[in-house]
């Protein structure tokens, strides 16, 4: 499918304005995510530059939500004046509704969302879908059980997925395509989830479901706990496990995409699955020290994408919460 250039876009913003936009969301993606950038070089020129557009409003949201700076600690003067948590998320919005408008914000990276707006098949629903994860974190949600938990991965990051699909040319009407761009986020988020347990700990957080805890014995609060490592394993095996077969299914969507685009999937898929590899086989060890993939590593992942990409994916059912079940559930 070939995507319009931004030159063929009526009402986009003037070439300039879109190239510093380009730009400064290229430095985003830099800063904020190795595994995504490095990937994201794989793609046509058109695709990669949404891409990082994308990916500078979602890292902008990430930042207001948290008061960071791409993942980091914020400057002295914003750590000073914390800002309640429904404040941020009524920041986040109203950046949002207003670039979706087509109106200025100030800021580079929603001007981006703005720019996306134009140029591919984005729907308000879409962009309602990641905007209400971060509700769920300013209300300090928690999942009680596995289908909340997946649901959560649903907003914060099986919602991306879906938007890359359409600023990869795939409609809103073909719903299997992107259920299955929504399992690679979910699949993305789980890897996220048992990789950061230790840090989402100290923040006060926890995103494996509470009946899972329940399960293993761990006591609310206490799962960081030197005593109840060797408890955690198994649920970092069974939320890897989830991971794997979400993964498989959207390898399948992957396989309608042009053959840069498929690659470029692939390889971040191949990435982020080696990372919830690796705190697997790390067992009660796997956070001692933040798990990541070495560049080395990534090189060799991105040519094994390269073969997969040309050979076509294994056969996968679609697992039985996906996209549209778990945005049902979240009606309810």
């Amino acid at each position: 499918m070939r995507l319009p250039r931004p030159s063929e876009m009526e009402g986009a913003l003037a070439a300039v304005d879109r190239s510093q936009l380009v730009a400064a969301a290229h430095l985003s993606i830099r800063r904020g995510s190795k595994s995504f950038a490095a990937a994201s070089r794989l793609f046509d020129r058109t695709t990669r530059e949404r891409v990082w557009l994308l990916y500078a409003w979602c890292r902008a949201c990430d930042d207001i939500a948290d008061e960071q700076d791409h993942g980091g600690p914020a400057s002295l003067g914003q750590a000073e004046t914390r800002l309640p948590p429904e404040t941020r998320l009524a920041t986040i919005r109203t950046l949002t509704h207003r670039a979706m408008a087509g109106e200025e914000t100030d800021s580079p990276s929603f001007d981006a969302l703005g720019v996306l707006m134009q140029e591919a098949p984005l729907t308000t629903p879409m962009v309602e879908d990641v905007l209400a994860g971060f509700a769920l974190d300013a209300a300090e949600w928690r999942p009680r059980t596995e289908a909340d938990m997946l649901r959560y991965c649903y907003h914060v990051a099986g919602a991306v997925g879906v938007m890359m699909a359409a600023i990869m040319g795939i409609p809103a009407g073909d719903e299997d395509t992107l259920d299955r761009a929504c399992d690679l986020g979910i699949a993305f988020q789980l890897a996220n989830i048992v990789r950061d347990v230790w840090e989402d700990d100290a923040a006060g957080r926890c995103y494996l479901p509470v009946e899972w805890l329940v399960e293993a014995d761990i006591p609310p609060g206490e799962v960081t706990k030197p005593h109840y490592r060797h408890a955690l394993v198994p649920l970092v095996r069974r939320a890897c496990e989830l991971a794997r077969t979400y993964e498989a299914s959207a390898r399948l969507g992957a396989a309608r995409l042009a053959f840069r685009q498929r690659w470029a999937v692939l390889a971040a898929a191949n990435i982020y699955g080696d990372i919830a590899s690796q705190v697997e086989a790390l067992g009660a060890h796997a956070w001692d020290h933040r798990v990541h993939t070495s560049r080395a590593r990534k090189a060799k992942l991105v040519i094994e994408a390269f073969r997969q990409a040309r050979r076509g994916p294994d056969p996968a059912p679609r697992p039985s919460l996906s996209r549209r079940e778990l945005a049902a559930l979240a009606r309810t």
